[in-house]
């Protein structure tokens, strides 16, 4: 694969901003990020910590402008990350220190809570620019989610208070299997430029996915053919909807057998709307795993529009080759 969406930042980039969400995952990160501050810093890295995301978009912003800026350092989960990327300026990179309870994107990138790794991935300065997707306005880096999966999303985060674990899913999940009604989907796909064009044809569905980054809890893959870097999201709908198709459905994932059944759509696509088949029928969607509001949601491809940080492990592994000269 070609690297020419990668380079490597330019020595002048020695600011580094890290942005730590204290309730991320099941502990207090707070020493384990201050870690990695030392071993910035260690490295001739200006670090600022902060778990203020007024001021992280300020300095961002500030920082980036001036040429300066190495990273924002997304110290969190997936929400973390998410939320670090529509806040700061297009083209400031991030990179991902997880400490989150899934950590699907850093598990992406063969991340993990080693301060010493992540300090030398930021050292190194591989940076790529990698798709994303826009959801009714607001930018998602891994998937947006319309079914069950939003509807738990959507009860945990109704009821939580502080640091969540994995056992934080388990009311959630049960309260869903009991009252979720697996409401009718009406799903758009369009194929143009930037999501231009006409819808096609709708598909009739219970469960629907808008992938970009192939990883979901569990270690999923819902769209085997997505990736971050071929500009185009992937679709992933699910016809039926009750519990007993839901197992089914997970053994085929689980099995990567689901894309040759006859209830399975899948489409590489640059735009999706997804709406309730039936008017006044209430249903929610999540983005990366955060509640996102109710249907309808309508979403278009971002191409290129995150700047990250990625290991040259992680490059070799995803086949890219990343250019020898140059720094920008």
């Amino acid at each position: 694969m070609t690297g020419s969406r990668f380079h490597r930042a330019s020595a002048e980039r020695q600011h580094v901003i890290v942005s730590l969400n204290p309730k991320a995952g099941a502990r207090d990160g707070e020493r384990v990020v201050r870690e990695l501050v030392g071993e910035l810093r260690g490295r001739g890295m200006e670090t600022f910590l902060t778990t203020d995301i007024d001021e992280v978009t300020e300095l961002a912003g500030d920082l980036h402008a001036q040429g300066l800026l190495r990273a924002v350092v997304a110290a969190g989960g997936d929400g973390t990350v998410n939320l670090v990327a529509n806040r700061i300026p297009s083209g400031a990179p991030v990179a991902v220190f997880p400490l989150g309870t899934e950590n699907l994107l850093a598990r992406y990138l063969t991340l993990k809570t080693d301060p010493r790794l992540v300090a030398e991935m930021i050292a190194d300065g591989w940076t790529g620019r990698l798709d994303a997707g826009e959801a009714n306005g607001r930018t998602f880096l891994l998937m947006a989610g319309c079914g069950f999966d939003a509807e738990v999303v959507r009860r945990l985060d109704a009821a939580r208070t502080g640091h969540i674990h994995h056992l934080s899913y388990a009311k959630p999940i049960l309260d869903s299997i009991r009252s979720y009604r697996y409401p009718a989907l009406r799903v758009y796909c369009r194929t143009g430029e930037m999501g231009a064009g006409e819808w096609g044809e709708p598909i009739a569905a219970r469960w629907a996915f808008v992938v970009n980054i192939p990883r979901y809890a569990g270690g999923l893959n819902l769209a085997p053919g997505a990736t971050p870097t071929d500009g185009l999201l992937h679709v992933a709908t699910f016809r039926d909807g009750s519990i007993w198709s839901a197992v089914r459905y997970l053994y085929g994932v689980a099995l990567q057998q689901h894309a040759n059944w006859d209830d399975v759509e899948m489409s590489a696509v640059t735009g999706v709307r997804i709406e309730a088949a039936d008017e006044g029928e209430e249903a929610p969607y999540q983005l990366d795993g955060d509640p996102g509001g109710e249907l309808p949601l309508e979403v278009r491809v971002l191409s290129e529009q995150l700047t990250l940080l990625v290991p040259s492990k992680w490059a070799d592994r995803e086949g890219i080759v990343l250019p020898t000269d140059g720094a920008n």
